[in-house]
């Protein structure tokens, strides 16, 4: 296996779009319910993705997981200031907003490779549900802690996110 992680381009949208609605599929089926999943949330991943690839900004970084023309993860970091947060000031400048990674390369060292790539060891805060043992677990690894901060999850209101930051 030949994973290159590198910066995304317009016409990567649709693909990036399509692993970001899988691996949401994967780890939280058991936490929505399958029309959560509906042609207007996969439409809704499509227009989200092709604006932030659309969109050049310095103070995002957007970094893919290419396995031989196959996208198998993703990830997002930019400025805290814009997510919707439980309290007023964020704890970190930057944050992690996405790091996806499809479950049959769980454990290959392509979450690592983007999470490196997205935030080049900064500190950094992010959300993570709380329900998802392993992705708390990799961000434990990589020196973030929960500073005691939940929210409702603004995108799937039946996940508790819970913050991190190292």
């Amino acid at each position: 296996m030949s994973i290159a992680v590198r910066e995304p381009v317009p016409a990567d949208a649709d693909a990036i779009a399509d692993v970001h609605v899988a691996t949401w599929r994967e780890a939280y089926a058991h936490l929505l319910p399958e029309a959560y999943f509906s042609a207007d949330y996969v439409a809704r991943r499509h227009r989200m993705w092709a604006h932030v690839l659309g969109e050049a900004r310095a103070d995002m970084a957007v970094r893919i997981a290419d396995d031989a023309g196959e996208i198998v993860g993703l990830a997002w970091a930019g400025p805290a200031d814009v997510l919707p947060s439980a309290d007023a000031a964020p704890p970190r400048v930057r944050a992690l907003y996405a790091l996806y990674v499809l479950a049959d390369r769980y454990g290959t060292g392509v979450g690592q490779a983007l999470l490196d790539a997205a935030l080049d060891g900064e500190p950094a805060m992010l959300w993570v549900a709380k329900e998802n043992p392993r992705a708390t677990a990799f961000y434990r690894r990589n020196g973030f802690r929960f500073d005691g901060v939940e929210q409702t999850d603004p995108q799937a209101p039946s996940i508790t996110d819970a913050r991190m930051v190292r």
